[in-house]
């Protein structure tokens, strides 16, 4: 067997079960989040994630696919191991790259919706100022 579709096999297994793993991992530990952006929406968490998911894997699975050719055959072990390091390199970058934008955007939701509930008084104001005397920061009376 050319060793050149020994690198294709390797990669595609290593490619393929990285994917799988990292979309498990980040859905299952990812739903406490999307729930929290989601002020506490479960059902709608829920829907969100799987669709994160399934776009996860169509993304990297496409990239997989896409970056399996090879330009220069495999002549050697020591070749084989350089083109695979090299290709579950790039997949393992390209996982992480879309993981931190996924997180970014998803924060950046949060924050929103932070921010907006904090705006809210939780009590309106009631009777906390004093009656319409002077105060301090009025000018002086002038004594006509």
């Amino acid at each position: 067997m050319d060793l050149t579709v020994v690198a294709y096999v390797v990669y595609l297994l290593i490619g393929v079960a990285l994917t799988i793993w990292v979309a498990r991992t980040l859905s299952r530990n990812g739903r406490i989040f999307l729930s929290d952006v989601l002020h506490g929406n479960e059902k709608l968490a829920d829907a969100v994630n799987h669709l994160l998911v399934v776009g996860f894997y169509l993304v990297n699975f496409g990239f997989v696919a896409l970056y399996l050719s090879q330009d220069d055959a495999v002549a050697d072990a020591r070749r084989l191991f350089e083109a695979l390091s090299v290709k579950l390199g790039v997949v393992l970058l390209v996982l992480g790259v879309m993981h931190l934008a996924n997180v970014y955007v998803l924060s950046k939701i949060r924050r929103r919706g932070v921010m907006e509930r904090e705006q809210t008084p939780p009590v309106p104001p009631q009777g906390w100022t004093g009656a319409a005397d002077k105060g301090p920061w009025d000018a002086p009376a002038t004594g006509v």
